[in-house]
């Protein structure tokens, strides 16, 4: 099965509004499932885990949290301020604040010297910095960001799909991160049967998050090209 954009937000739209699962639960479950895969790919640290400030970020922070919770020394570095966070990634956030975390925050102009340290120190980056939503040209500082994960020495671990990269498509939008493995959510994307896509997917996991079965059956599968 693979889902378009559209289909993804609707996915997501339909489990909260109609089947009552709540967002925070669906977040929660992608995140955990996400740091379960990391560990069985054989992660054990130090992890930089890179947010942005949407709900791909929201899905960086429970994947910290789980990490710690596992004994994987790990390090959030957030490229936003705190206070522009909101909804369910505003939660995550505060829960790794209050639970010791180390948190570097990247707001206001970025420090690349600084920011390629702390990647560099890294055994694996996972990037939560942009999800399947995104459709424009990835913005300043963005693309320096992007192009400091991909030129660091650590593994990278994609969630949901590699920053900058186009759902639909499969082309990326600008800059985009070359992933090591990408773990997409729910179902594949409708970019992922590119071929050209692959260069930036590396190998590509479906991570479940608690969606009713019901619900997911009937999504139709898109036609390459389309």
């Amino acid at each position: 099965m693979y889902l378009t954009r559209d289909q993804s937000r609707d996915l997501d739209r339909r489990a909260i509004e109609e089947f009552g699962v709540p967002g925070i639960v669906l977040m929660e479950n992608a995140g955990r499932g996400m740091a379960e895969l990391l560990l069985a790919l054989g992660a054990r640290g130090p992890v930089a885990v890179c947010c942005g400030k949407g709900n791909n970020g929201g899905d960086g922070f429970v994947i910290a949290r789980h990490l710690d919770n596992a004994g994987v020394p790990v390090r959030v570095l957030l490229f936003a301020a705190a206070d522009e966070l909101t909804g369910d990634a505003a939660v995550n956030q505060r829960i790794v604040a209050r639970s010791g975390i180390p948190l570097e925050t990247f707001a206001g102009g970025l420090d690349e010297a600084r920011l390629r340290g702390e990647l560099a120190r890294a055994e694996w980056v996972v990037d939560a910095l942009f999800g399947s939503g995104l459709q424009g040209p990835v913005r300043p500082p963005f693309e320096r960001v992007i192009a400091a994960i991909n030129a660091g020495p650590a593994r990278v671990f994609a969630v949901d799909i590699p920053s900058g990269l186009d759902a639909d498509t499969g082309r990326p939008l600008g800059a985009a991160v070359r992933a090591h493995h990408t773990a997409t959510v729910a179902a594949l994307k409708k970019g992922f049967l590119e071929p050209h896509a692959a260069a930036w997917l590396g190998q590509v996991h479906v991570v479940g998050m608690g969606a009713p079965r019901r619900l997911l059956a009937p999504c139709p599968a898109p036609v390459a090209g389309r």
